[in-house]
């Protein structure tokens, strides 16, 4: 079996609300993230997908220290990032790179480009001098960039370019393991394709672990070898790639599965849509026991009272869900899912 390159246990990551101007105090939290657990292999990619403000972005920079969790552990290579202190985290944060959502926002406009893909290698005193101008220029060229656009400002470069600055920027350390923050969904779908190809290519090249966060379900199915499901700051399911889309167990992935949409207008026609009714908790007050129980078709009694455990129903393919402890209760696969994501 591969070894596990991080290992998440227990994660929490809670926001607290103040109030008051003089005399602040805190009346509430938002539970971003409550309780994760999961481990991410060398060399694999782990989608993680969810509705917008379930925690998947707020888990990688969690699991990377850019927000220091609120509680639990997370472990890169045998040693625990959440009690390190800053000075002793610092030599671990070339390993740990991110690559942002928006190619925009996340490039200081005021820097040229071969300042900002350098930077990396002046704060962790891995270059210095021409040798910095020599790596920028090899790394612009590995991710498809001209070296010669080396003194230009991102401004002058397309959303497409910019991303692929980023990941040049992500890859400027050597890292072992980088967090996809939504990389493509800025985006537009014609360039969506080369940056998918590219990451997999860099991941070949040098041995990469990615975390790949995403709404699109058919670029995670394409690049992840398994899948995490999020809802409300949990997962709720997580597999490889084939048995997400083939045989979810979770209701709510297969919701989400059942809103891919088939490029096959007769599979499309014969396959019966999910469609959840309600919306979703807040995070500052989550509902008791399942977090999922409130739109669930499925729910009984159980699953308002008891939070289900995150367990392996079958080899490989975790869930949590009380409906694998009640067999008689477990509801048959909506009819044509199976068949129109196979």
């Amino acid at each position: 079996m591969t070894e596990a390159l991080i290992r998440i246990e227990n994660l929490k990551m809670h926001f607290p609300i103040y109030k008051g101007t003089l005399a602040r105090r805190e009346v509430s939290r938002v539970k971003a993230v409550d309780g994760l657990n999961f481990e991410i292999l060398k060399g694999e990619t782990l989608g993680l997908v969810g509705e917008s403000g379930c925690g998947k972005s707020t888990t990688g920079r969690a699991i990377i220290q850019l927000y220091r969790p609120t509680e639990g552990k997370v472990s890169f290579e045998g040693r625990d990032l959440c009690k390190l202190s800053p000075r002793e985290l610092h030599p671990l944060r070339r390993n740990l790179q991110m690559i942002f959502q928006d190619p925009y926002g996340s490039l200081n406009p005021r820097m040229t480009v071969g300042d900002i893909i350098g930077e990396p290698l002046r704060v962790h005193n891995l270059a210095a001098g021409r040798d910095v101008q020599r790596r920028v220029q090899e790394l612009m060229d590995i991710v498809g960039l001209d070296p010669r656009y080396v003194r230009r400002y991102p401004h002058e470069f397309s959303g497409g370019q910019r991303q692929r600055i980023g990941i040049a920027r992500a890859l400027a350390c050597k890292p072992s393991f980088i967090v996809c923050d939504e990389p493509i969904s800025a985006l537009d779908v014609s360039i969506q394709a080369q940056i998918i190809n590219l990451m997999e290519d860099l991941q070949r090249e040098f041995n990469l672990t990615y975390l790949f966060i995403a709404h699109d379900l058919a670029a995670v199915r394409h690049i992840s070898d398994r899948i995490a499901v999020m809802y409300l700051g949990k997962v709720a399911e997580m597999a490889n790639g084939k048995d997400i889309y083939e045989k979810p167990l979770h209701p709510y992935t297969k919701a989400l599965i059942s809103a891919v949409p088939i490029p096959d207008p007769e599979i499309e026609l014969q396959r019966e849509r999910i469609v959840l009714t309600g919306d979703v908790p807040s995070p500052i007050n989550p509902p008791p026991g399942c977090v999922f129980h409130t739109r669930c078709p499925f729910a009984f009694d159980r699953c308002r009272r008891d939070v289900p455990e995150f367990k392996e129903a079958e080899p490989g393919h975790f869930v949590a869900c009380h409906l694998m402890d009640e067999p008689k209760r477990v509801a048959d696969d909506v009819p044509g899912v199976a068949a129109a994501v196979g």
